[in-house]
């Protein structure tokens, strides 16, 4: 799936099938649903769901949650937009190459 497509996707009633929990917490991000994003990240491992649980902070306005999960994906708190980050972190996991549920940090 191309980052464009996967935009579009945003505007269907149901996400995409398959997508790995990373990838379909961006997706209800972009719904405005972030209490169902939170929950799909909060219990994952691995650096992805790190990367975008902090981003998930970030955008609630939690700085100091937010730095915690970065420190937790081993970077710090971006100087991107959240609309960038947003990008940024779509793409990590659609240009990996891998299955869905391998997607990367």
């Amino acid at each position: 799936m191309t980052l464009d497509a996967f935009r579009r996707a945003t505007t269907a009633s149901a996400p995409p099938a398959g997508l790995p929990p990373p990838l379909l917490a961006l997706w209800w991000d972009a719904r405005g649903a972030w209490e169902s994003a939170h929950a799909l990240v909060q219990s994952e491992d691995g650096v992805e769901a790190a990367r975008v649980h902090a981003y998930l902070h970030r955008r609630e306005g939690d700085l100091a949650d937010a730095d915690h999960w970065y420190r937790r994906a081993g970077q710090g708190r971006p100087g991107a937009t959240l609309a960038e980050e947003w990008t940024a972190l779509a793409e990590s996991c659609l240009s990996s190459g891998l299955p869905p549920d391998a997607c990367p940090g």
